[in-house]
Protein backbone atom coordinates (compact mmCIF):
# COMPACT_ATOMS: atom_id res chain seq x y z
CA UNK A 1 0.00 0.00 0.00
CA UNK A 2 0.98 3.82 -1.00
CA UNK A 3 2.21 6.26 1.55
CA UNK A 4 0.02 7.92 3.18
CA UNK A 5 0.37 11.93 4.14
CA UNK A 6 -0.41 12.46 8.05
CA UNK A 7 -3.72 14.63 7.44
CA UNK A 8 -5.44 12.21 5.14
CA UNK A 9 -3.97 9.35 7.30
CA UNK A 10 -5.38 11.23 10.41
CA UNK A 11 -8.40 13.15 9.11
CA UNK A 12 -11.65 13.17 11.21
CA UNK A 13 -13.85 10.33 10.56
CA UNK A 14 -16.89 11.24 12.78
CA UNK A 15 -17.83 15.33 14.45
CA UNK A 16 -16.28 14.26 18.06
CA UNK A 17 -13.12 14.21 16.47
CA UNK A 18 -13.28 17.64 14.66
CA UNK A 19 -10.86 20.33 16.37
CA UNK A 20 -12.28 23.80 17.33
CA UNK A 21 -15.42 23.07 15.37
CA UNK A 22 -18.06 22.25 18.26
CA UNK A 23 -20.47 25.05 17.41
CA UNK A 24 -21.00 24.15 14.00
CA UNK A 25 -20.81 20.19 14.33
CA UNK A 26 -23.24 20.21 17.63
CA UNK A 27 -25.80 22.20 15.46
CA UNK A 28 -25.25 19.66 12.68
CA UNK A 29 -25.72 16.78 14.54
CA UNK A 30 -28.84 17.82 16.04
CA UNK A 31 -30.62 18.43 12.24
CA UNK A 32 -29.26 15.07 11.43
CA UNK A 33 -30.98 13.55 14.92
CA UNK A 34 -34.09 15.57 14.25
CA UNK A 35 -34.49 14.76 10.96
CA UNK A 36 -34.39 18.57 10.06
CA UNK A 37 -31.96 18.18 7.00
CA UNK A 38 -31.44 21.08 5.04
CA UNK A 39 -31.07 20.77 1.24
CA UNK A 40 -28.22 23.12 0.45
CA UNK A 41 -25.21 23.91 3.13
CA UNK A 42 -22.31 26.48 2.34
CA UNK A 43 -18.99 25.76 4.56
CA UNK A 44 -17.03 28.89 4.67
CA UNK A 45 -13.77 29.51 6.57
CA UNK A 46 -9.88 29.16 6.11
CA UNK A 47 -7.78 26.82 4.66
CA UNK A 48 -7.43 23.53 6.50
CA UNK A 49 -9.83 24.30 9.17
CA UNK A 50 -12.41 21.19 8.49
CA UNK A 51 -14.48 22.13 6.07
CA UNK A 52 -13.87 19.37 3.48
CA UNK A 53 -13.90 16.65 6.27
CA UNK A 54 -16.96 18.24 8.20
CA UNK A 55 -18.99 17.64 4.41
CA UNK A 56 -17.81 14.00 4.05
CA UNK A 57 -18.41 13.24 7.61
CA UNK A 58 -21.91 14.86 7.16
CA UNK A 59 -22.58 13.15 3.74
CA UNK A 60 -22.16 10.03 5.34
CA UNK A 61 -24.18 10.66 8.42
CA UNK A 62 -27.02 11.27 6.95
CA UNK A 63 -27.16 8.16 4.71
CA UNK A 64 -25.46 5.74 7.77
CA UNK A 65 -27.60 2.37 8.17
CA UNK A 66 -27.12 2.86 12.16
CA UNK A 67 -26.47 6.15 12.90
CA UNK A 68 -26.04 7.21 16.69
CA UNK A 69 -26.06 10.50 18.03
CA UNK A 70 -26.07 12.18 14.53
CA UNK A 71 -22.93 10.56 13.73
CA UNK A 72 -22.11 7.97 11.16
CA UNK A 73 -20.99 4.64 12.31
CA UNK A 74 -18.37 3.98 9.73
CA UNK A 75 -18.91 0.09 9.82
CA UNK A 76 -22.14 -0.33 7.57
CA UNK A 77 -22.06 -1.12 3.88
CA UNK A 78 -22.92 2.74 2.99
CA UNK A 79 -20.14 4.40 5.23
CA UNK A 80 -17.63 1.55 4.05
CA UNK A 81 -18.14 2.34 0.39
CA UNK A 82 -18.36 6.42 1.12
CA UNK A 83 -14.97 6.24 3.19
CA UNK A 84 -13.25 3.85 0.15
CA UNK A 85 -14.70 6.30 -2.46
CA UNK A 86 -16.29 3.52 -4.42
CA UNK A 87 -19.94 5.09 -3.47
CA UNK A 88 -21.70 6.87 -6.56
CA UNK A 89 -23.95 8.01 -4.60
CA UNK A 90 -21.83 10.54 -3.02
CA UNK A 91 -20.26 12.79 -5.90
CA UNK A 92 -17.07 15.19 -4.57
CA UNK A 93 -16.59 18.04 -7.25
CA UNK A 94 -13.65 20.28 -7.27
CA UNK A 95 -15.01 23.69 -8.92
CA UNK A 96 -11.62 24.97 -9.31
CA UNK A 97 -10.91 22.42 -12.29
CA UNK A 98 -14.89 21.90 -13.09
CA UNK A 99 -16.00 25.25 -12.99
CA UNK A 100 -17.63 25.48 -16.74
CA UNK A 101 -21.68 25.47 -17.32
CA UNK A 102 -21.48 22.08 -18.76
CA UNK A 103 -19.92 20.39 -15.33
CA UNK A 104 -22.94 21.94 -13.48
CA UNK A 105 -25.68 21.00 -16.76
CA UNK A 106 -24.10 17.28 -15.89
CA UNK A 107 -25.05 17.68 -12.59
CA UNK A 108 -28.86 18.65 -13.55
CA UNK A 109 -29.22 15.98 -15.24
CA UNK A 110 -28.21 13.20 -12.87
CA UNK A 111 -30.11 15.02 -10.00
CA UNK A 112 -33.71 13.67 -11.55
CA UNK A 113 -32.26 9.46 -11.09
CA UNK A 114 -32.92 8.16 -7.68
CA UNK A 115 -29.66 7.21 -5.51
CA UNK A 116 -28.52 3.63 -6.00
CA UNK A 117 -28.19 2.64 -2.96
CA UNK A 118 -28.05 5.36 -0.30
CA UNK A 119 -30.89 7.16 0.79
CA UNK A 120 -29.89 10.48 -0.36
CA UNK A 121 -27.24 11.54 -3.31
CA UNK A 122 -25.22 14.51 -2.00
CA UNK A 123 -23.29 16.81 -4.27
CA UNK A 124 -19.84 18.09 -2.10
CA UNK A 125 -18.54 21.18 -4.38
CA UNK A 126 -15.42 22.43 -3.11
CA UNK A 127 -13.96 25.68 -3.39
CA UNK A 128 -17.56 27.12 -5.01
CA UNK A 129 -16.52 30.64 -5.58
CA UNK A 130 -14.50 29.56 -8.78
CA UNK A 131 -16.86 28.19 -10.43
CA UNK A 132 -18.12 30.89 -13.54
CA UNK A 133 -21.19 33.18 -13.60
CA UNK A 134 -22.61 30.68 -16.22
CA UNK A 135 -22.14 27.88 -14.16
CA UNK A 136 -23.70 29.92 -10.76
CA UNK A 137 -26.63 30.64 -12.81
CA UNK A 138 -26.86 26.88 -14.27
CA UNK A 139 -27.12 25.57 -10.56
CA UNK A 140 -29.26 28.27 -9.46
CA UNK A 141 -32.51 26.21 -10.04
CA UNK A 142 -31.66 23.32 -9.15
CA UNK A 143 -30.43 24.45 -5.99
CA UNK A 144 -33.43 26.21 -5.55
CA UNK A 145 -35.92 23.41 -5.75
CA UNK A 146 -33.88 20.42 -5.58
CA UNK A 147 -35.62 16.80 -5.28
CA UNK A 148 -36.24 15.85 -2.15
CA UNK A 149 -33.45 12.70 -2.33
CA UNK A 150 -30.67 15.02 -3.45
CA UNK A 151 -28.49 17.32 -0.79
CA UNK A 152 -25.52 19.98 -1.80
CA UNK A 153 -23.12 20.82 0.21
CA UNK A 154 -20.40 23.52 -1.08
CA UNK A 155 -17.39 24.87 0.50
CA UNK A 156 -15.09 27.94 -0.02
CA UNK A 157 -12.89 30.38 1.42
CA UNK A 158 -14.07 33.61 -0.17
CA UNK A 159 -18.25 33.58 0.37
CA UNK A 160 -17.97 37.34 -0.79
CA UNK A 161 -17.07 36.07 -4.59
CA UNK A 162 -20.54 33.88 -4.57
CA UNK A 163 -23.65 35.39 -5.49
CA UNK A 164 -26.40 36.95 -3.47
CA UNK A 165 -29.01 34.44 -4.90
CA UNK A 166 -27.00 31.22 -4.09
CA UNK A 167 -25.76 32.66 -0.48
CA UNK A 168 -29.97 32.81 0.55
CA UNK A 169 -30.58 29.45 -0.57
CA UNK A 170 -27.75 27.74 1.70
CA UNK A 171 -27.59 27.23 5.18
CA UNK A 172 -24.14 28.62 5.95
CA UNK A 173 -21.85 28.12 8.87
CA UNK A 174 -18.17 29.93 9.21
CA UNK A 175 -15.70 27.72 10.11
CA UNK A 176 -13.06 29.82 12.59
CA UNK A 177 -9.34 29.23 12.98
CA UNK A 178 -8.49 26.59 15.62
CA UNK A 179 -7.12 27.73 18.73
CA UNK A 180 -3.45 26.49 19.23
CA UNK A 181 -4.40 24.81 22.32
CA UNK A 182 -6.60 22.57 19.85
CA UNK A 183 -3.73 22.12 17.71
CA UNK A 184 -1.35 20.84 20.12
CA UNK A 185 -3.66 18.58 21.81
CA UNK A 186 -4.32 16.84 18.53
CA UNK A 187 -1.09 16.96 17.67
CA UNK A 188 -0.11 14.97 20.67
CA UNK A 189 -2.74 12.22 19.50
CA UNK A 190 -1.00 12.56 16.35
CA UNK A 191 2.61 11.63 17.43
CA UNK A 192 1.89 9.25 20.26
CA UNK A 193 0.02 7.32 17.48
CA UNK A 194 3.15 7.59 14.83
CA UNK A 195 5.98 7.13 17.28
CA UNK A 196 7.21 10.60 17.01
CA UNK A 197 8.67 11.80 19.83
CA UNK A 198 7.88 15.87 19.78
CA UNK A 199 8.68 18.53 22.65
CA UNK A 200 6.64 20.67 24.21
CA UNK A 201 8.34 23.92 22.53
CA UNK A 202 8.07 22.23 18.73
CA UNK A 203 4.63 21.95 19.24
CA UNK A 204 3.79 25.60 20.63
CA UNK A 205 6.10 26.35 17.34
CA UNK A 206 3.87 24.52 14.76
CA UNK A 207 0.67 25.34 16.47
CA UNK A 208 1.88 29.46 15.52
CA UNK A 209 3.32 28.34 12.07
CA UNK A 210 0.17 26.87 11.63
CA UNK A 211 -1.91 29.65 11.56
CA UNK A 212 -5.23 28.11 12.88
CA UNK A 213 -4.96 25.85 10.38
CA UNK A 214 -4.88 22.00 11.18
CA UNK A 215 -4.12 20.61 7.82
CA UNK A 216 -1.10 23.25 7.89
CA UNK A 217 -0.23 22.06 11.29
CA UNK A 218 0.16 18.16 10.25
CA UNK A 219 2.24 18.97 6.91
CA UNK A 220 4.82 20.59 9.14
CA UNK A 221 5.01 17.89 11.05
CA UNK A 222 5.40 15.79 8.39
CA UNK A 223 8.07 17.63 6.86
CA UNK A 224 9.80 17.53 10.09
CA UNK A 225 9.81 13.40 9.88
CA UNK A 226 10.74 13.07 6.55
CA UNK A 227 15.10 13.00 7.37
CA UNK A 228 13.81 9.31 9.33
CA UNK A 229 14.27 10.66 12.60
CA UNK A 230 11.13 10.64 14.74
CA UNK A 231 12.63 12.83 17.33
CA UNK A 232 11.63 16.48 16.97
CA UNK A 233 12.60 20.14 18.77
CA UNK A 234 12.31 23.83 18.69
CA UNK A 235 15.44 23.81 16.76
CA UNK A 236 14.47 21.56 14.30
CA UNK A 237 11.29 22.95 12.74
CA UNK A 238 12.77 26.52 12.80
CA UNK A 239 15.63 25.30 11.01
CA UNK A 240 13.63 23.34 8.58
CA UNK A 241 10.93 26.14 7.63
CA UNK A 242 13.66 28.79 7.79
CA UNK A 243 13.12 30.91 10.82
CA UNK A 244 16.54 32.02 12.68
CA UNK A 245 17.18 31.22 15.70
CA UNK A 246 15.98 33.61 18.55
CA UNK A 247 19.20 34.37 19.84
CA UNK A 248 19.48 36.46 16.38
CA UNK A 249 15.97 37.73 17.04
CA UNK A 250 16.90 38.92 19.95
CA UNK A 251 20.57 40.75 19.90
CA UNK A 252 18.79 42.85 16.55
CA UNK A 253 16.01 43.74 18.55
CA UNK A 254 18.72 44.85 21.73
CA UNK A 255 20.82 46.71 19.39
CA UNK A 256 17.84 48.63 17.48
CA UNK A 257 16.42 49.77 21.02
CA UNK A 258 19.99 50.72 22.16
CA UNK A 259 20.75 52.15 18.75
CA UNK A 260 23.70 49.74 18.43
CA UNK A 261 24.45 49.88 14.02
CA UNK A 262 27.34 47.93 14.37
CA UNK A 263 25.43 45.03 17.12
CA UNK A 264 22.96 45.12 14.06
CA UNK A 265 24.50 44.69 10.96
CA UNK A 266 26.88 42.01 11.94
CA UNK A 267 23.82 40.64 13.35
CA UNK A 268 22.30 40.56 9.99
CA UNK A 269 25.55 39.27 8.55
CA UNK A 270 25.43 35.99 10.62
CA UNK A 271 21.44 35.30 9.66
CA UNK A 272 22.42 35.63 5.90
CA UNK A 273 25.59 33.56 6.42
CA UNK A 274 23.54 30.85 8.28
CA UNK A 275 21.38 30.71 5.06
CA UNK A 276 17.75 32.12 6.83
CA UNK A 277 15.15 34.05 4.88
CA UNK A 278 15.27 37.31 5.24
CA UNK A 279 11.52 37.69 5.15
CA UNK A 280 11.51 35.59 7.83
CA UNK A 281 13.35 37.23 9.65
CA UNK A 282 11.87 40.22 9.45
CA UNK A 283 8.38 38.73 10.46
CA UNK A 284 9.97 37.43 13.61
CA UNK A 285 11.42 40.56 14.41
CA UNK A 286 8.12 42.34 14.01
CA UNK A 287 6.64 39.30 16.57
CA UNK A 288 9.49 39.80 19.26
CA UNK A 289 8.72 43.18 19.06
CA UNK A 290 5.00 42.56 19.68
CA UNK A 291 5.37 40.12 21.98
CA UNK A 292 7.78 42.81 24.17
CA UNK A 293 4.71 45.12 24.19
CA UNK A 294 2.65 42.26 24.95
CA UNK A 295 4.75 41.67 28.09
CA UNK A 296 4.85 45.30 29.47
CA UNK A 297 1.12 45.63 28.94
CA UNK A 298 -0.23 42.24 30.40
CA UNK A 299 3.06 40.38 32.58
CA UNK A 300 2.40 37.46 30.30
CA UNK A 301 3.89 35.71 27.72
CA UNK A 302 3.15 31.81 26.66
CA UNK A 303 5.36 30.69 23.78
CA UNK A 304 8.76 31.17 25.64
CA UNK A 305 11.46 29.65 28.58
CA UNK A 306 11.71 31.20 31.62
CA UNK A 307 15.48 32.49 29.96
CA UNK A 308 14.03 34.01 27.25
CA UNK A 309 11.10 35.94 29.23
CA UNK A 310 13.74 37.61 31.27
CA UNK A 311 15.56 38.48 28.40
CA UNK A 312 12.22 40.07 27.32
CA UNK A 313 11.49 41.65 30.79
CA UNK A 314 15.58 43.18 30.21
CA UNK A 315 14.12 44.86 27.32
CA UNK A 316 10.80 45.83 28.18
CA UNK A 317 12.31 48.14 30.61
CA UNK A 318 14.17 49.47 28.21
CA UNK A 319 11.30 50.24 25.82
CA UNK A 320 8.45 52.63 26.32
CA UNK A 321 5.05 51.53 24.91
CA UNK A 322 4.85 54.44 22.07
CA UNK A 323 8.28 53.72 20.90
CA UNK A 324 7.62 49.87 20.34
CA UNK A 325 4.28 50.62 18.48
CA UNK A 326 6.30 53.02 16.45
CA UNK A 327 9.11 49.77 16.00
CA UNK A 328 5.84 47.49 14.84
CA UNK A 329 4.95 50.52 12.36
CA UNK A 330 8.40 51.37 10.96
CA UNK A 331 9.30 47.44 10.74
CA UNK A 332 6.31 46.67 8.18
CA UNK A 333 7.11 49.92 6.40
CA UNK A 334 10.32 48.00 5.83
CA UNK A 335 8.44 44.77 4.89
CA UNK A 336 6.42 46.53 2.24
CA UNK A 337 8.99 48.30 0.94
CA UNK A 338 11.09 44.81 0.21
CA UNK A 339 8.31 43.36 -1.73
CA UNK A 340 8.80 45.54 -4.15
CA UNK A 341 12.43 45.51 -4.50
CA UNK A 342 14.77 43.41 -6.21
CA UNK A 343 17.60 44.53 -3.66
CA UNK A 344 15.65 42.97 -0.57
CA UNK A 345 18.98 42.71 1.82
CA UNK A 346 20.10 46.54 0.70
CA UNK A 347 16.32 47.78 2.20
CA UNK A 348 16.31 45.72 5.15
CA UNK A 349 19.73 46.75 6.09
CA UNK A 350 18.91 50.10 5.05
CA UNK A 351 15.67 50.03 7.18
CA UNK A 352 17.15 48.65 10.38
CA UNK A 353 20.11 51.62 10.23
CA UNK A 354 17.43 53.75 10.65
CA UNK A 355 15.90 52.35 13.11
CA UNK A 356 19.33 52.51 14.61
CA UNK A 357 20.05 56.25 14.36
CA UNK A 358 19.81 58.03 17.56
CA UNK A 359 18.84 61.68 15.49
CA UNK A 360 16.35 60.26 13.71
CA UNK A 361 14.13 58.90 16.81
CA UNK A 362 15.31 62.46 18.40
CA UNK A 363 13.30 63.89 15.84
CA UNK A 364 9.93 61.77 16.16
CA UNK A 365 10.25 62.33 20.17
CA UNK A 366 10.36 66.49 19.13
CA UNK A 367 7.85 65.73 16.92
CA UNK A 368 5.61 63.74 19.43
CA UNK A 369 6.68 66.56 22.29
CA UNK A 370 5.23 69.27 19.66
CA UNK A 371 2.05 67.48 19.38
CA UNK A 372 1.44 67.00 22.98
CA UNK A 373 1.96 70.86 23.84
CA UNK A 374 0.13 71.73 20.71
CA UNK A 375 -3.03 69.65 22.54
CA UNK A 376 -2.66 70.57 26.38
CA UNK A 377 -2.65 74.73 23.98
CA UNK A 378 -6.05 73.36 21.98
CA UNK A 379 -7.50 72.11 25.32
CA UNK A 380 -6.62 75.62 27.15
CA UNK A 381 -8.66 77.33 23.52
CA UNK A 382 -11.61 75.40 23.91
CA UNK A 383 -11.51 76.13 28.07
CA UNK A 384 -11.81 79.73 27.57
CA UNK A 385 -14.31 79.42 24.71
CA UNK A 386 -16.56 77.73 27.06
CA UNK A 387 -19.09 78.72 30.05
CA UNK A 388 -17.41 76.35 32.90
CA UNK A 389 -15.11 79.18 34.14
CA UNK A 390 -18.18 80.83 36.23
CA UNK A 391 -18.60 77.48 37.45
CA UNK A 392 -14.64 77.17 38.72
CA UNK A 393 -15.09 80.52 40.33
CA UNK A 394 -18.43 79.37 42.69
CA UNK A 395 -20.90 81.93 40.68
CA UNK A 396 -24.40 81.49 42.33
CA UNK A 397 -26.04 79.97 38.56
CA UNK A 398 -29.38 80.77 40.48
CA UNK A 399 -28.76 84.41 40.81
CA UNK A 400 -27.52 84.64 36.99
CA UNK A 401 -30.87 82.60 35.92
CA UNK A 402 -32.63 85.69 37.57
CA UNK A 403 -31.11 88.50 35.22
CA UNK A 404 -33.60 89.42 32.89
CA UNK A 405 -33.78 89.14 29.11
CA UNK A 406 -32.79 92.62 28.29
CA UNK A 407 -29.70 91.91 30.04
CA UNK A 408 -29.21 89.06 28.79
CA UNK A 409 -29.49 90.57 25.29
CA UNK A 410 -26.97 93.20 26.16
CA UNK A 411 -24.12 90.73 27.25
CA UNK A 412 -24.32 88.95 24.08
CA UNK A 413 -21.55 89.98 21.81
CA UNK A 414 -23.28 91.17 18.04
CA UNK A 415 -21.85 89.34 15.53
CA UNK A 416 -20.45 91.29 12.72
CA UNK A 417 -19.56 89.78 9.31
CA UNK A 418 -15.29 91.16 8.96
CA UNK A 419 -14.96 92.50 5.56
CA UNK A 420 -11.30 93.08 4.07
CA UNK A 421 -10.57 95.47 1.44
CA UNK A 422 -7.05 96.12 -0.37
CA UNK A 423 -4.18 93.89 -1.80
CA UNK A 424 -3.87 90.51 0.60
CA UNK A 425 -0.16 92.12 2.10
CA UNK A 426 -2.06 95.22 3.24
CA UNK A 427 -5.36 93.56 4.71
CA UNK A 428 -3.13 90.79 6.48
CA UNK A 429 -1.63 92.71 9.51
CA UNK A 430 -6.23 92.72 10.15
CA UNK A 431 -6.26 89.23 9.28
CA UNK A 432 -3.49 87.90 11.77
CA UNK A 433 -4.76 90.12 14.78
CA UNK A 434 -9.01 89.15 14.14
CA UNK A 435 -7.23 85.35 14.61
CA UNK A 436 -6.58 86.57 18.78
CA UNK A 437 -9.89 88.13 18.86
CA UNK A 438 -11.73 85.08 18.11
CA UNK A 439 -9.43 82.75 20.44
CA UNK A 440 -7.07 81.46 17.96
CA UNK A 441 -4.23 81.96 19.62
CA UNK A 442 -1.84 78.96 18.62
CA UNK A 443 -2.23 80.22 14.81
CA UNK A 444 -2.34 83.88 15.80
CA UNK A 445 1.14 83.21 17.72
CA UNK A 446 2.53 81.51 14.84
CA UNK A 447 1.51 84.18 12.41
CA UNK A 448 2.88 87.30 13.83
CA UNK A 449 5.40 89.12 12.04
CA UNK A 450 4.10 86.67 8.75
CA UNK A 451 4.14 88.60 5.29
CA UNK A 452 1.20 86.98 2.99
CA UNK A 453 1.14 87.96 -1.26
CA UNK A 454 -0.60 86.59 -4.22
CA UNK A 455 1.12 84.29 -5.73
CA UNK A 456 -1.14 83.57 -8.75
CA UNK A 457 -4.77 84.00 -9.15
CA UNK A 458 -5.87 80.78 -6.84
CA UNK A 459 -2.44 80.58 -4.11
CA UNK A 460 -1.87 83.15 -1.50
CA UNK A 461 1.30 82.53 0.02
CA UNK A 462 2.16 83.20 3.74
CA UNK A 463 6.07 84.18 3.99
CA UNK A 464 7.98 83.17 7.34
CA UNK A 465 11.32 86.06 7.35
CA UNK A 466 12.40 84.54 10.21
CA UNK A 467 11.81 80.74 9.29
CA UNK A 468 9.20 78.07 10.09
CA UNK A 469 9.73 76.66 13.79
CA UNK A 470 9.15 72.23 14.42
CA UNK A 471 6.81 73.42 16.37
CA UNK A 472 4.95 76.25 14.25
CA UNK A 473 5.01 73.72 11.08
CA UNK A 474 3.05 71.52 13.15
CA UNK A 475 0.28 73.46 14.19
CA UNK A 476 0.17 75.61 10.71
CA UNK A 477 -0.07 72.08 8.78
CA UNK A 478 -2.53 70.66 10.44
CA UNK A 479 -5.94 70.37 8.15
CA UNK A 480 -8.01 72.38 10.01
CA UNK A 481 -5.79 75.27 10.67
CA UNK A 482 -5.72 75.14 6.73
CA UNK A 483 -9.06 75.14 6.28
CA UNK A 484 -9.46 78.47 8.71
CA UNK A 485 -6.74 80.10 6.63
CA UNK A 486 -8.21 79.33 3.58
CA UNK A 487 -11.69 80.27 4.35
CA UNK A 488 -10.65 83.56 5.38
CA UNK A 489 -8.55 84.89 2.60
CA UNK A 490 -11.29 83.30 0.26
CA UNK A 491 -13.85 85.40 1.52
CA UNK A 492 -11.60 88.37 1.32
CA UNK A 493 -10.31 87.45 -2.03
CA UNK A 494 -14.61 86.75 -3.52
CA UNK A 495 -13.26 83.52 -4.57
CA UNK A 496 -11.81 80.57 -3.65
CA UNK A 497 -7.94 80.42 -2.67
CA UNK A 498 -5.75 77.85 -1.29
CA UNK A 499 -2.24 78.89 1.32
CA UNK A 500 1.00 78.36 0.53
CA UNK A 501 3.61 78.00 3.46
CA UNK A 502 6.99 79.87 2.48
CA UNK A 503 9.88 79.62 4.83
CA UNK A 504 11.97 82.59 3.42
CA UNK A 505 14.95 81.83 5.66
CA UNK A 506 15.06 78.23 4.13
CA UNK A 507 14.75 78.89 0.68
CA UNK A 508 17.96 81.55 1.27
CA UNK A 509 20.22 78.41 1.05
CA UNK A 510 20.95 77.19 -1.94
CA UNK A 511 20.48 73.89 -3.22
CA UNK A 512 24.29 72.51 -2.86
CA UNK A 513 24.17 73.63 0.48
CA UNK A 514 21.09 71.88 1.48
CA UNK A 515 22.02 68.50 0.25
CA UNK A 516 25.52 68.39 1.52
CA UNK A 517 24.61 69.69 5.04
CA UNK A 518 21.73 66.62 5.26
CA UNK A 519 24.28 64.35 4.06
CA UNK A 520 26.90 65.55 6.86
CA UNK A 521 24.57 65.90 9.34
CA UNK A 522 23.63 62.22 8.47
CA UNK A 523 27.02 60.67 8.51
CA UNK A 524 27.89 62.90 11.80
CA UNK A 525 24.28 60.89 13.21
CA UNK A 526 25.63 57.47 12.56
CA UNK A 527 29.42 58.46 13.79
CA UNK A 528 30.44 57.56 10.65
CA UNK A 529 34.32 59.16 9.36
CA UNK A 530 32.52 60.76 6.08
CA UNK A 531 33.78 64.44 4.88
CA UNK A 532 32.11 66.56 1.84
CA UNK A 533 35.19 67.99 0.03
CA UNK A 534 34.42 70.72 -2.52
Amino acid sequence: MGYTALYRKFRPLTFSEMVGQEHITKTLKNQITSGRIGHAYLFNGGRGTGKTSSAKILARAINCLNPHDGEPCNECEICREALSGSLTDIVEMDAASNNSVEDIRSIREEVNFLPTKAKYRVYIIDEVHMLSTGAFNALLKTLEEPPEHVKFILATTEPQKLPATILSRCQRFDFKKIPNEDIIKRLEVVCKESNIDITKEALNVIAVLSEGAMRDALSILERCIQDGENKIDEDKIKDLVGIPKLTYVHKIVEAIIKYNIDEALNTIEEVINDGKDINNFLWEIIKYVKDILLFKTSGKLELYSSKEIEDIKVLSNELTKQRAINLIYDLSKIEENMKWSSQRIIIFQAGIIKLCNNIENLENSNNDNNNQLLSRIENIENYLKSNNISKQNNVNTKNLSNLSNEENKQKKPKENKVVYNGKVQDYWPKLVEDLKNKGKIVLYTNLINTVAKEINDMTIGIEFPQGITPFGKTVLEKPENIKELSELVSIACGKEMQIKLIDSKKEDESDNDSVQKNIQEFANGLDLPFNIID
